[in-house]
């Protein structure tokens, strides 16, 4: 395949910045680099660019760096809080993925960020609160905090009735002071106390004399 050598004039990730003298396809080159002006060909006329070019491209470098430090402090104060479908035994269904983390931080706080840039060495499958790398420029990284919470409703709570939570026992014996007997007579109210018997008189009757036989 026949090469030719170009003059990057824009950062193309993955093949140089800008003033990199670089061997790419001729086919490339003319197709795409060459057209869309990512590249000059490499000729003594536009070797004299190099110096305006690396003056560009480090003017350019420390903007980007100072721009990931700022939001480097900003991503280190934010908490992203995302709702997940989970089970009744509380496991998530899915995961949490890089891609999940860039649309949220989109969609919550207006951050556009390349999934590349979010650092997991595995998808997240498990709720609470965890701390993702942001590997944001080669001189920059952040953390950021992540909060996953299930968004199901809790079970509804049972009340328990008094008797429920007291000892079995104890429950069943106030029950049955509770409960008359099957068949039980009705009480009977007491008789009344009798009255008191009246005092006798002071002086006793003499007794009856008893015949002679």
């Amino acid at each position: 395949m026949a090469k030719t050598e170009v003059i990057l004039i824009q950062n193309i990730v993955g093949l140089g910045a800008e003033s990199d003298h670089i061997k790419v396809a001729a086919g490339y080159a003319r197709n795409y680099l060459l057209p869309q002006g990512l590249a000059i060909p490499l000729t003594a006329a536009n070797k004299r660019r190099l110096e305006s070019l690396r003056q560009r491209r480090a003017e350019r470098e420390a903007t980007e760096l100072n721009a990931m430090t700022e939001l480097a402090a900003s991503i280190g104060k934010l908490l992203l809080k995302l709702s997940v479908k989970t089970g009744d035994d509380g496991k998530m269904f899915g995961s949490v993925t890089a891609g999940t983390i860039a649309d949220e931080l989109k969609t919550q706080f207006a951050i556009a960020l390349d999934r590349k840039k979010i650092h997991l060495e595995l998808p997240i499958r498990s709720l609470g609160e965890h701390e993702i790398e942001m590997r944001l420029h080669p001189d920059v990284n952040a953390k950021l905090k992540v909060l996953i919470e299930s968004s199901n409703p809790p079970p509804p709570v049972e009340e328990v009735s008094k008797d429920a939570a007291k000892p079995a026992h104890e429950a069943r014996g106030r029950r049955w002071e509770r409960a008359p007997k099957a068949g039980a007579e009705k009480p009977v109210k007491a008789p009344a106390p009798a009255a008191a018997p009246k005092k006798a008189s002071g002086k006793a009757k003499p007794a009856a004399d008893k015949k002679p036989k």
